[in-house]
């Protein structure tokens, strides 16, 4: 196993700590420092996407302690994606509602009841990446516009709704280092993706984006850098990893962090994980 220091983040009595990560491979990525990270971050829930991997080798690698939903997608060592709790959820659901994306691996959803009485909606989400001019594209647009209705009907039927995930779009120029030789030109910077998230932010689907709410007009933090070149070493990222929040639960989120790695090969994932506290 690779060596690695994870910073340790203080959490306040009663927070809960959900964090998330694309980890490209859960086989690999356990080869690697990931077992560490787990141990050192303390999360109540993590919500994993890529898993790529039978539900037997998750279960096996993570081991005790955590109640496992897993959605498993049809073709092998594609997607897949999965929520992990330290307590077990009330109700579990294992895809977005359409049946065209029923065995796709790419949406799981588990409630909880916090301590409050409240019932906290917790989804794990992996957008395609898409390619332009391909059906990956058709599909990554049918996908988001099926999000357009759950993320409405969950938030009428839920007290809070927590969307997380990598969603595979940057939102603003402030999401991405090199805004202008991306914008119009590769999936994820597209102008008719971008409208989604404008949607989704907007008044009337209403969601916040939870880690640019507190991270406030700064560039990034991104969570993606792809494993070719100097990506990495130059912090030429980008941010497509979200926790999405409904309203009342984002007033929650009193602290957020991009688990950036502090060296390219101490690195378990071509993504960062995005940890963020919410104070019940």
């Amino acid at each position: 196993m690779i060596p690695t220091s994870v910073e340790i983040l203080s959490k306040n009595a009663g927070a809960v700590r959900v964090a998330s990560v694309n980890v490209n491979g859960i086989r690999a990525a356990y080869k690697r420092n990931m077992p560490d990270w787990i141990d050192a971050r303390d999360a109540d829930i993590l919500c994993l996407q890529e898993v790529r991997a039978p539900d037997a080798i998750l279960r096996e690698l993570i081991g005790e302690g955590w109640s496992i939903l897993h959605a498993e997608a049809k073709d092998k060592g594609r997607a897949g994606v999965a929520v992990l709790s330290r307590a077990e959820p009330t109700a579990v659901r294992e895809h977005i509602g359409e049946e065209y994306f029923a065995q796709s691996g790419r949406w799981v959803e588990a409630d909880f009841t916090m301590a409050d009485g409240s019932t906290l909606c917790v989804v794990s989400a992996y957008v395609h990446s898409g390619e332009l001019n391909t059906q990956k594209q058709e599909d990554k647009y049918r996908f988001l516009t099926r999000m357009n209705v759950r993320l409405v009907e969950l938030k009428n039927e839920k007290d809070h709704v927590l969307v997380v995930g990598d969603l595979n779009v940057v939102h603003t120029e402030k999401d991405i280092k090199n805004w202008k030789p991306n914008h119009n030109k590769r999936a994820g910077v597209m102008d008719e993706e971008i409208a989604y998230f404008d949607g989704f932010f907007g008044p009337e689907i209403g969601y916040k984006d939870v880690a640019r709410e507190l991270a406030g007009e700064a560039q990034g933090p991104y969570t993606w850098w792809s494993f070719r070149g100097q990506a990495f070493d130059n912090d030429a990222g980008w941010r497509i990893d979200y926790q999405m929040a409904t309203a009342d639960l984002a007033a929650k989120a009193i602290k957020s962090h991009v688990d950036r790695a502090s060296a390219y090969d101490l690195r378990f994932s071509d993504h960062a994980p995005l940890v963020v506290d919410y104070q019940f």
